[in-house]
């Protein structure tokens, strides 16, 4: 029992924090002022994870004694994402079908809005007008596809035989220690960063929103614990299910408790490692997913434009909500990776299916999507973690758990 609890000492520290901070939130309406408490946190972690990300997936393409498994890598990962994706979308359609979510009038006065286009969606998500503007948490993404392209560059250069590659490594392997240092105040600033939500919207999970928040939250855990499994077993083989258990709740407990699936890839580093994926998997694999792998963004897209279609007497037939995964897919890639970054896929969603209700259905929309971000962060970033189980079969052959638990016994 004592070493199970050592072992497990920082997963069960964030819950106490997290419980902690929901019990004094509720209790205490003036808990908004413990909020500086979890942003320090936050931002702490920002300022080193964002130039982790960019180095981390350089370096895995830099040092892999192959470019065309580098490439490999990349397109299972972007199919795996998809196909998931899509799946917990379909999901959470088919339930609200049969669900009824909207139970009342918008409790947000309207806001205005205008709707992107098309062309400002596309150059915004994948490219930035200056280098300094790469260096931001909100262009993860765009930093992701400047490490990629560096990647390749050094690859071109001699791969892992440069002294750029090996410095890329380094890099990466001392950020990775900060990190660590910076995770022991954890508990703390999770404590103050539920205690000021929970201040701030505790209300509104017993009012209006709340048959859809309690939906959400009950579809997430569901597809944790029911589809999740599926995937590490379809990914990892025989017993891959027993593994991942044991490490998906910290990477589950961290997103859960700081909204950023970019801010839980250090623990998802961590627990792949210890899982015994192998290092250019993860190296591609998580960070990617930090803004690609949206099965969470996904569930919240459809669940938000059901409550309007209902709200305003629409039917969500099924060609509006294939556009909406479809949307919501794309729109929340930029975004998905910053607490509460997925107001650009709610303004994108709603201009397109309630252009002229766009000052109403967008404040409704974002209201929901503040209330069901911790939980559709953990669906996203802890489906980071069990994602790889799928690529690795792909790219290191069926068995490779199996290969992976032997040397860790024998080791």
């Amino acid at each position: 029992m004592a070493k199970f609890l050592k072992s497990n000492f920082f997963f069960f520290s964030m819950i106490i924090g997290i419980v902690a901070g929901c019990l004094v939130g509720y209790f205490w309406k003036g808990a908004a002022v413990l909020e500086p408490l979890g942003t320090l946190f936050i931002n702490m972690m920002f300022c080193v994870v964002v130039p982790m990300v960019f180095f981390s997936i350089s370096s895995a393409i830099a040092n892999m004694k192959s470019a065309k498994r580098a490439g490999k890598l990349m397109g299972t990962t972007v199919v795996t994402f998809m196909c998931t994706t899509v799946i917990a979308s379909v999901i959470m359609y088919v339930l609200v079908r049969f669900i009824p979510v909207y139970i009342g009038e918008p409790a947000f006065e309207p806001g205005a809005s205008e709707p992107m286009t098309a062309g400002d969606m596309i150059v915004g998500f994948f490219t930035k007008p200056d280098f300094p503007e790469l260096w931001s948490r909100r262009s993860i993404l765009q930093l992701i596809i400047a490490g990629i392209f560096f990647g390749f560059g050094v690859q071109m250069c001699g791969g892992p035989e440069t002294k750029v590659a090996k410095l890329l490594e380094e890099i990466t392997k001392v950020l990775m220690k900060v990190i660590q240092l910076i995770s022991y105040y954890a508990p703390i600033g999770f404590f103050g960063f539920f205690a000021a939500l929970v201040a701030a919207h505790g209300k509104d999970f017993v009012t209006n929103y709340a048959r859809a928040i309690i939906l959400y939250y009950v579809v997430s855990f569901a597809y944790m614990f029911l589809i999740f499994p599926l995937y590490a077993r379809f990914g990892g083989g025989k017993g891959a299910v027993k593994v991942m258990f044991q490490h998906l709740f910290r990477p589950a407990a961290v997103a859960f408790g700081t909204c950023s699936s970019v801010a839980t890839i250090p623990t998802n580093m961590e627990v792949s490692e210890d899982t015994g994926i192998s290092k250019d998997v993860t190296d591609i694999v998580l960070p990617m997913g930090a803004t690609m792998n949206m099965d969470g963004s996904g569930m919240s897209a459809i669940i938000k434009v059901a409550f309007l279609f209902a709200m305003f007497g629409k039917d969500f037939a099924t060609g509006n909500a294939l556009i909406a995964i479809l949307i919501a897919t794309v729109s929340s890639v930029a975004m998905s990776g910053i607490p509460g970054g997925g107001g650009t896929g709610e303004l994108v969603l709603c201009s397109l299916f309630f252009p002229e209700q766009l000052a109403i259905a967008f404040p409704i929309a974002q209201a929901i999507g503040d209330l069901v971000d911790p939980p559709a962060t953990m669906v996203n970033a802890a489906g980071d973690y069990v994602a790889s189980y799928i690529v690795s079969r792909f790219n290191d052959g069926k068995d490779w758990l199996q290969k992976a638990l032997q040397k860790k016994n024998q080791a």
